[in-house]
């Protein structure tokens, strides 16, 4: 029999519940109002889908097959009117101040029809995720405010995040990995800034950005302990585009080289240097706290492309599910035979699956995460509620002051304990690689139903497929996630391993 008090002592003896019922810890603490804003994120990716990816996507995938130097400005410009680059913006900052947990569902729901579009559109938010994981208010004050006049004048100002180098991918994303990376993009501190070289490539959006969220190092020696973010916008003197990438899959969405040769970045658009962190009153080792930015941004963003492979594994089920309604075998609708009954369920599985995954991160990541002071009820129906003419008016000047700045970090950066950021970088990791092979898989199985007719450039199937692989490869290659899925959520039970030594 059930005794008061008794699911308490059983809590304490399986802590583990708390690293994976996140859904079960959040739903007291999540506003109300997420709810809703969940279901109109998704209504209005799905009003996007039907009035311009489904009878664009794949003229753009001709179009940058034949030239791949392409610039799909059209595309930037449409979402731009959608006013997409804002809706996750917080209002403290002049955008529309939408919940974080709502962009997975929208990003779903987007790549259910195309994932280049939908990388083109959600990779702005990698940058953004990066600049806001620095909490140098100012800076993302000034940026915010800039991709919401670019709104306003028509003028697309979106953001990139440039980390990748041609020797150091994956690597750079683990701060054991970054210690013995081939990383050559320098920062060298000289007067009144730092001088970066060196050079960036595979950047989502390059082209297509205004400003790019540079992640560079002080010391290419011990990169680890000298991790160092900078604003970089167009046109500043030094800074160049290279090539763009001629790629598989996600052909809509530019990849790009980002160039650096005695590019001066003065101390205004310094926003943050791990090396400094002592010196800001931080309480994490230069180590530590460039893990600690590492981890803010990517506890943010695999879930999103976790929900990318949701996405395409719908929209390939969809695929299939059609193909099959309307197609005869042995004088039978497709739908009617077994076997592909069975099939088609494996791939309702499969997309059912990697929603949950996602979510569950999701909720992980608001919760533990670097924004988790926005889901504060009190804080959360504050920013929702205020008009947007109050907030214009005093939040600038307030968010100039450096003191904002140092508060911020205090709550945010010290305010987090190893512990959760552990449980929001695991669930990350969990629900990218998840979604991802599920996604791949169910495409993978369309193929397997359609059969020839799959392989048909206007049956979409193949493009799915093609899409879909990229999507185990950036934000951290599935092998890597695996690892630090472990490192996070595995090697609590078992102490004695250790991760990243081989």
């Amino acid at each position: 029999m059930w005794r008061k008090g008794e699911s308490s002592e059983l809590l304490r003896e399986f802590p583990d519940f708390t690293d994976t019922m996140h859904s079960l810890t959040a739903l007291e603490r999540m506003p109300i109002g997420v709810v809703e804003e969940c279901r109109q994120a998704v209504a209005m990716a799905r009003r996007f889908n039907r009035a311009v990816a489904h009878s664009y996507s794949l003229d753009l995938d001709r179009k940058m097959q034949e030239d791949p130097t392409h610039l799909p400005w059209e595309l930037v410009e449409e979402a731009n009117r959608w006013g997409f680059f804002t809706m996750w913006i917080p209002k403290l900052f002049g955008g529309k101040g939408w919940s974080l947990t709502s962009i997975s569902p929208f990003v779903e729901e987007l790549a259910s029809e195309c994932l280049a579009i939908t990388n083109l559109i959600g990779v702005h938010y990698f940058g953004y995720s990066i600049l806001a994981a620095t909490w140098n208010i100012r800076l993302i004050d000034l940026i915010s405010r800039e991709v919401v006049e670019g709104e306003r004048n028509g003028k697309p100002c979106l953001v990139s995040g440039a980390v990748t180098e041609p020797e150091a991918g994956t690597d750079a994303e683990e701060v054991e990995l970054l210690a013995r990376a081939k990383v050559r993009c320098q920062a060298r501190r000289v007067e009144g800034g730092y001088v970066v070289n060196g050079r960036k490539i595979f950047i989502s959006n390059g082209h297509l950005s205004t400003w790019h969220i540079l992640v560079a190092y002080e010391d290419l020696e011990h990169p680890d302990e000298t991790m160092i973010a900078l604003a970089v916008k167009n046109g500043i003197p030094g800074f160049s585009f290279g090539r763009m990438e001629k790629k598989m899959g996600q052909k809509g969405c530019p990849a790009s080289e980002l160039v650096f040769e005695d590019c001066f970045i003065p101390d205004e658009y310094v926003l943050v240097s791990a090396s400094q962190a002592r010196d800001m009153g931080m309480r994490r080792s230069p180590r530590e706290a460039g893990m600690q930015l590492i981890d803010f941004v990517v506890s943010a963003t695999r879930p999103g492309v976790g929900a990318m492979g949701a996405g395409v594994a719908r929209g390939a089920f969809e695929l299939a599910l059609q193909f099959a309604r309307e197609t005869e075998v042995e004088g039978r609708l497709l739908v009617n035979h077994e076997w592909a009954q069975c099939l088609l369920a494996e791939m309702y599985k499969n997309a059912a699956l990697a929603r949950l995954s996602y979510m569950e991160a999701n909720y992980s990541n608001s919760m533990y995460g670097m924004a988790r002071l926005l889901g504060f009820k009190p804080l959360y129906y504050y920013h929702r509620y205020a008009p947007n003419r109050v907030m214009d008016r005093l939040m600038p000047a307030v968010n100039a002051k450096e003191a904002v700045t140092k508060v911020f970090r205090k709550l945010v950066m010290d305010g987090q304990s190893d512990e959760e950021a552990r449980r929001a970088s695991g669930w990350a990791s969990l629900a990218k690689v998840a979604g991802t092979d599920l996604g791949v898989r169910n495409c993978q199985l369309a193929l397997e139903l359609m059969g020839q007719a799959g392989l048909r450039h206007d049956r979409r199937a193949e493009k799915c497929l093609r899409d879909a692989k990229l999507l185990q490869i950036y934000e951290g290659t599935n092998q890597l996630n695996r690892l630090n899925l472990f490192k996070c959520l595995v090697s609590p039970a078992a102490p004695e391993a250790r991760v990243f030594e081989d």
